[in-house]
């Protein structure tokens, strides 16, 4: 297997060595990783175009309509689906409180909604509160506190469960449930599965189809791209839904999830970030030209994660050698994400200490508080390092040094 061009990819980040952050280790990427500059070349060329209302009269209409259709087959290819049931909206958050408005209109009564304890908050809240209003039970999911692995779905459902919501990969421990047993445990028995893939996107290919998925959600800018959310499904299933909309908008799919005027710019941003995951690395062209994305996707993906595994297996070991430090959760699979506490130390200070040392690890629960709560951390969590593509061996051992420096201190 090929491996990253690490100093190749690194070069695509102007953060990296120019502004007010550059030279610093960069642990926040679950947070939003940082942009390539064709990511924002990509924006500003769309935004200086003159781009107008879509339609097919006009160059710049046609351009628009272009811009459009491109991320949304950009968005197919990086989830394994069919682009025309691409949706596209202000944030993942936004458009799960807008699809669990929408799939409770059917619910009442004596219906079950399955959420999980290990989930981001924007994968439970707007499913409790839609569950609520209608009458609906919410049935919770919960996880082991010391190796953050999910219990068995099996548990929770019945011939009344409607809506199973669970993430692909916790951004708190990196815990990646096996999202397809789930899947199949849940569809054996009638209900739909809301997968929240926006941190698992980051790191490794993600295939609705495989993970069993009625719908998928993911963030771009999770992975180079703009400030955006987006939700995959079968088109046939969006044509079995009708959300709120205004009366003169269309009816068609997915354009009626669309509220408003969409951010042409950020789409085309969309489409550049995507292409950044693709040429994460360098691949030869065939015969007949380039391959298809998909097929770069998943060669780069998998480079990907060959890399971010190096360096997490060598994190965990420095991490084990030091004094005070615990790490919380041990899931078997997981990604490149790890939770941490330093003993007598606020995991605030720890985050003050580490960029004294020109570390970037931020501190706190990252809104997934049921499973900060649940794992005894309270709302205050600890502190997250992430690793991301253009993480390296040096700065992983600069953080170390961080941590032994203030564990040191306490002998």
């Amino acid at each position: 297997m090929a491996a990253l061009d690490l100093d190749r990819v690194r070069a695509w980040f102007p953060a990296l060595w120019s502004g007010p952050g550059a030279g610093e280790a960069r642990f926040d990427g679950p947070g939003g990783s940082l942009v390539p500059s064709r990511v924002a070349d990509a924006v500003a060329d769309a935004m200086t175009a003159g781009m107008c209302q879509r339609g097919s009269l006009t160059p710049l209409q046609r351009r628009t309509e272009e811009t459009v259709g491109a991320a949304r087959a950009a968005l197919g290819d990086l989830l394994g689906t069919d682009p025309r049931g691409v949706v596209v909206g202000r944030s993942m958050t936004a458009l799960t409180f807008e699809m669990a408005r929408t799939l409770a209109q059917g619910w009442g009564p004596g219906d079950e909604i399955v959420v999980t304890r290990l989930d981001h908050d924007s994968n439970i809240r707007p499913w409790v509160l839609a569950a609520q209003r209608a009458g609906a039970t919410v049935r919770w999911l919960d996880f082991d506190p010391v190796t953050a692995e999910l219990d068995d779905v099996r548990g929770v459902l019945s011939e009344r469960t409607r809506l199973v919501a669970v993430t692909a990969a916790s951004n708190l421990f990196g815990t990646r449930p096996d999202v397809a047993a789930i899947s199949a445990a849940a569809h054996e028995v009638g209900a739909l599965v809301y997968v929240d893939a926006v941190h698992l996107a980051a790191h490794a290919l993600v295939d609705r189809a495989a993970l069993g998925a009625d719908l998928v959600a993911c963030s771009p800018y999770k992975f180079f791209g703009p400030h955006l959310g987006a939700v995959a499904a079968d088109p046939a299933l969006l044509e079995t839904l009708q959300p709120d909309k205004l009366l003169p908008s269309t009816d068609a799919v997915p354009e009626r999830f669309e509220l408003g005027t969409l951010p042409y710019e950020l789409l085309a941003g969309v489409t550049a970030s995507v292409e950044a995951l693709a040429d994460l690395l360098e691949q030869p062209t065939h015969e007949g030209g380039e391959l298809p994305r998909r097929e770069r996707l998943a060669a780069s993906m998998t480079a990907l994660e060959e890399h971010e595994d190096a360096l997490l297996s060598r994190l965990l070991e420095g991490l084990d050698a030091l004094p005070g430090v615990r790490v919380h959760g041990s899931p078997a699979r997981r990604t490149p994400t790890v939770l941490l506490s330093v003993e007598g130390h606020d995991p605030v200070a720890v985050q003050e200490h580490l960029v004294g040392h020109g570390v970037l690890a931020p501190a706190g629960s990252f809104y997934a508080l049921e499973a900060s709560r649940h794992a005894g951390l309270g709302d205050t969590g600890g502190v997250r390092v992430g690793l991301s593509p253009y993480s390296t061996a040096e700065e992983v051992e600069r953080l170390l040094t961080g941590l032994a420096t203030l564990t040191s201190s306490q002998e």
